[in-house]
C-alpha cells in the first residue's frame, strides 16, 4: 500500500472516529492533497516576487465570513446602480431614434396607400414592439455584461461561488449555481445556458428551474419604476439612492426564494445528495479589454438581444390586434382585463396588470407599455414621458402602495419570458420540465402576492 493511500485511510479513520460526515471527509481529503502538493512545489519550484502571497491576502478579505457577504452586496448594488443610471440616457436616445424612424415607416405606408390594418400590424404592432425591446434591453445589457465579464476575468466570481457554496449545499443545490444566477442578472436565457457548467444533471435542473427568480435586465425597468412609485406613495419621496436600495432588497429576496425553492425541489421532485465540488480559485488577473468586449458584446449582449427580438416582434402584431379589434364598444384587451379583475384583486393587483404580464410573455420589457396602453384605451403601445406622469396615471386607475409593492413582487417571481422558456426546452429536451419552469415561479408569485395583499388588508393598511 502506497504512502498516499495510508494517508487517506488515516484521515478517513480520524474523521469517522470524530463522528464526521462524508462531506467533511471529502473536504479533508482534498485539503490534504493540496497541502502535499504545496509542500512538493515549495521544494522544487522557485518563484520571483510575492504574487501568490498577495492573492492570499486579498482572499483573506474577499472570502472572509465577516467581509465577504457585505462586499458581494456592495458590488451588486454598485453594478445595479451603474447599469440603471448609465442606461437611462442611451435608452431614451435609442428610443427616440427608433420611434422617430417609425414615423418614416408610417409616411412610407401612406405613400404606398397601404390599408390602415396593414400599417397597424406592421408598424404600430411589430415594429414598435421590436423598437421598444431594443431600446430597453440593449443599453442595460451593454453595461451589465461587460461589468459581469470584467469580474469573471478578474477572478472574483469564483470567490462568490466559494462564499455561497455552503448555503446552496444546504439547499440541496450546487455551488456553481451562483455563477448561473450572476449570468441571469443580464438575461435569464443566458443564465439557463450557463447551467451547463454544473456536472450533476439533478443540480443542473434545479439551477435551471430556479434561475428565473433572479431578475433579468428586462425586468429592472419595471422594478425601478415600481420602487419609485411605492416610495412616493409610502413616504412621499423617492430619490435614486432609496430606489436602488429597495431594488437591491427585492433582488436579495429573490435570492432567498431561490434557496428555498431549491431546497423544496431537492426534497421532492429532484431528490438527491448534493455533490461536493472542488473549486480551485484562479489567480487575480487584469482582464484583456479586447477579449472582454468581444465576449460581453458579441457573445452575450447581441446573442441575447437577437433572441428576444425574434420572439417579441410577432408578439407586437398580436397585441395590436387585441387592442384594435372591438367586441361591442370594448376592445378584446378591455374584455380580458375585466375578466381577470377579480383574480387580480385577490393578489393586490388588477385585471389589466395580470393581462399585461400574460401578453408580456414574449418579453418582460413590454409589460409597462401594454399596461399603459390598456389604461389609456390606446390602440398602440406608448411610453410615459416621466415617472411622475406614470405615477399620476396609475393613481388615477386606483393604484396604492400595495399595488406597486405586489407589482414588484409579481415581476420578480412570475413565469420566465418566452425566450427563456425556449432555452429551457432546448437545454432540457423535455416539455415536462419546461412547463414546470413556468408553473413553479408563477405559483410562487401568486402565493406571495396573495399573502401580502391579505395581510395588508387584514391589518387595515390599505
Amino acid at each position: 500500500m502506497s504512502n498516499e493511500e495510508n494517508c487517506f485511510q488515516g484521515i478517513v479513520a480520524q474523521a469517522q472516529t470524530a463522528g464526521a460526515e462524508v462531506g467533511p471527509v471529502r473536504d479533508q481529503l482534498v485539503l490534504d492533497l493540496y497541502r502535499q502538493t504545496q509542500e512538493i512545489a515549495r521544494q522544487v519550484v522557485k518563484r520571483q516576487g510575492k504574487k501568490e502571497d498577495f492573492d492570499h491576502k486579498i482572499d483573506d478579505f474577499v472570502t472572509s465570513k465577516y467581509f465577504g457577504y457585505p462586499l458581494m452586496l456592495t458590488l451588486l448594488s454598485l453594478i445595479l446602480w451603474l447599469t440603471v443610471s448609465g442606461a437611462n440616457y442611451p435608452s431614451q436616445l435609442l428610443s427616440n431614434l427608433l420611434f422617430g424612424f417609425g414615423s418614416h415607416l408610417t409616411a412610407f405606408c401612406q405613400w404606398l396607400k397601404a390599408p390602415d390594418w396593414l400599417h397597424g400590424i406592421l408598424v404600430l404592432g411589430l415594429y414598435r414592439c421590436m423598437a421598444w425591446v431594443i431600446s430597453v434591453m440593449l443599453p442595460p445589457m451593454a453595461i451589465f455584461f461587460p461589468l459581469f465579464t470584467f469580474l469573471e476575468e478578474l477572478g472574483y466570481l469564483p470567490r462568490v461561488a466559494f462564499n455561497l457554496d455552503r448555503g446552496f449545499k444546504r439547499a440541496g443545490a450546487h455551488g456553481k449555481q451562483v455563477l448561473t444566477m450572476c449570468m441571469g442578472f443580464g438575461c435569464n436565457a443566458a443564465g439557463v445556458t450557463a447551467c451547463r457548467i454544473i456536472e450533476s444533471p439533478r443540480e443542473r435542473l434545479i439551477a435551471t428551474l430556479t434561475n428565473n427568480f433572479v431578475p433579468c435586465n428586462g425586468r429592472f425597468p419595471t422594478l425601478i419604476a415600481m420602487a419609485a412609485i411605492f416610495l412616493s406613495a409610502l413616504v412621499g419621496t423617492a430619490n435614486n439612492l432609496l430606489t436602488t436600495g429597495l431594488v437591491v432588497g427585492v433582488v436579495v429576496f429573490g435570492i432567498l426564494v431561490t434557496l428555498l425553492i431549491s431546497r423544496l425541489l431537492s426534497q421532492t421532485l429532484l431528490k438527491g445528495v448534493p455533490s461536493t465540488f472542488t473549486l480551485e480559485l484562479p489567480p487575480y488577473r487584469w482582464p484583456k479589454m479586447g477579449t472582454l468586449l468581444i465576449r460581453s458584446v458579441l457573445d452575450r449582449t447581441l446573442f441575447v438581444l437577437v433572441r428576444a427580438v425574434v420572439v417579441a416582434a410577432p408578439a407586437g402584431m398580436i397585441i395590436w390586434i387585441l387592442a384594435n379589434v372591438y367586441i361591442g364598444e370594448v376592445s378584446i384587451i378591455g374584455h380580458l382585463g375585466g375578466f381577470l379583475q377579480g383574480f387580480g384583486y385577490l393578489l393586490g393587483l388588477d385585471g389589466y396588470i395580470i393581462l399585461a404580464f400574460l401578453l408580456g410573455l414574449p418579453a418582460n420589457e413590454i409589460v409597462i407599455p401594454i399596461l399603459i396602453m390598456s389604461y389609456l384605451s390606446e390602440g398602440v403601445m406608448v411610453e410615459p414621458s416621466s415617472i411622475e406622469d406614470l405615477h399620476r396615471l396609475l393613481v388615477a386607475n386606483g393604484w396604492t402602495w400595495l399595488t406597486a409593492l405586489n407589482m414588484m413582487l409579481f415581476s420578480l417571481l412570475h413565469f420566465p419570458c418566452a425566450t427563456t422558456l425556449l432555452t429551457i426546452r432546448k437545454e432540457t429536451q423535455s416539455l415536462k420540465w419546461t412547463v414546470l419552469a413556468a408553473l413553479i415561479p408563477t405559483g410562487v408569485a401568486i402565493l406571495v402576492c396573495f399573502l401580502v395583499a391579505q395581510l395588508a388588508r387584514a391589518c387595515g393598511l390599505v
